[in-house]
């Protein structure tokens, strides 16, 4: 197959998706609590469950990016999303639902991982990361607007008006991509079994790193719109207002994004950018526990996304660097890792509703993390002298 550089604008589309996806959905959450009469707690954990289902789908993906193309993957799987989305509008009880949003987050997926793959087919090294800071852009401003449109819609039609604006734009997505996207998988590609591949990255400690990495800082941005809604609704106010703080976080976002870009300019490493992010984490985890009970957790929870923005794009970018030669099933891998990891991490963030708690203690864990790398790296610094 012929491989071509996609549109960037094309790729920062998709990108951008998955995250569009799920925190337009965040807005309705009390408001599906209310619908279908279940817990807080019960409507939180449906983001739990979709990420899990993510999970799922970013290995199945990732794995037919490498057998049937990118291209194909895509489409297919832009296609189920807009299916399920379909679907969602006319489902009537809260079980069903939540099988609804598994398809769906298994489809969304595709996003995710044949985008990435797609632009590790395109670019290396150098260049590869100012890829990622560029889309670092698109994921960091992806959450907010997702936010703010689900705002929107929740105080225009509830969360069906949300279901019916994500199977718009799914299909809009799905037509755009059918026209557009070409195929970037390489000529030639080392097929090596899905089992050896594996057990190579399961023995790969700097892969599993940053794969807790991402999984950790992901589960900052997403128990805020898990559990956000809640506070806001318990503050007394709105999902229309709760939707207008997006553009608060949006400032953290962009600011992140464009402190990283300038910190690439500048000649900092992606280890050293990701050391930065996690020091405004842990501050941003610090803020948000201090001030959780009331409007101001808004500040430092700005300072989280400010962290993610800049650490996030040069975690991917340099995670699977060694893995090249197999870019499509390492990737559905690491993502399927991730995405479990952070799965479990929403479903304990469910379930003890604090989330100054969850965002400080997955920071730790990020500083922890970087500890390690820099003891590794100092070790093999005195080993070799």
């Amino acid at each position: 197959m012929a491989s071509h550089k996609p549109a960037t604008g094309l790729l920062f589309t998709l990108l951008m998706f998955p995250q569009i996806a799920e925190t337009i959905y965040s807005p309705a959450l009390t408001d599906i609590a209310h619908h279908f009469a279940t817990p807080e707690r019960a409507a939180a954990q449906t983001l739990s469950i979709y990420f899990i289902a993510f999970a799922m789908g970013v290995g199945f993906w990732g794995g037919m990016a490498d057998r049937i193309g990118r291209r194909p993957a895509m489409l297919w799987g832009l296609a189920l999303y807009s299916l399920s989305a379909g679907a969602a509008l006319i489902v009537d009880q809260f079980e069903t639902l939540l099988f609804v949003r598994a398809l769906s987050a298994f489809g969304a997926a595709v996003g995710s991982v044949v985008t990435q793959t797609m632009l590790r087919d395109a670019y290396s090294g150098t260049d590869l990361a100012k890829m990622f800071a560029v889309m670092g852009l698109g994921m960091a401003i992806s959450p907010v607007l997702g936010f703010f449109a689900g705002g929107l819609l929740t105080a225009f039609g509830g969360y069906l008006s949300v279901f019916a604006g994500l199977f718009v734009m799914s299909a809009a997505l799905l037509g755009l991509s059918a026209r557009q996207l070409p195929e970037t998988r390489p000529l030639t590609l080392n097929a090596a079994a899905f089992k050896t591949l594996a057990s190579q990255l399961a023995r790969d400690g700097y892969v599993l790193r940053h794969m807790a990495l991402v999984a950790l800082f992901n589960l900052m941005l997403f128990s805020y719109y898990s559990l956000a809604p809640f506070i806001f609704e318990s503050l007394g106010y709105s999902s229309v207002e709760f939707g207008y703080s997006g553009v608060i976080l949006a400032i953290g976002s962009l600011a992140g994004s464009l402190l990283n870009q300038a910190g690439l300019r500048r000649g900092m490493t992606p280890p050293q950018l990701i050391r930065t992010g996690t020091g405004m984490a842990i501050l941003g985890g610090f803020g948000v526990m201090l001030t959780q009970k009331t409007l101001w957790f808004l500040a430092p929870m700005s300072l989280t996304l400010m962290s993610y923005s800049i650490a996030i794009p040069n975690i991917l970018s340099q995670a699977l660097a060694r893995y090249r030669a197999n870019a499509g099933a390492a990737g559905a891998l690491f993502g399927l890792a991730y995405y479990l990891l952070l799965g479990i991490g929403l479903v304990v963030s469910g379930w003890l509703q604090n989330l100054g708690a969850t965002l400080l203690s997955a920071a730790t864990g990020c500083l922890l993390l970087c500890a390690w790398a820099a003891t590794l790296q100092t070790d093999l610094a005195e080993n070799s002298a």
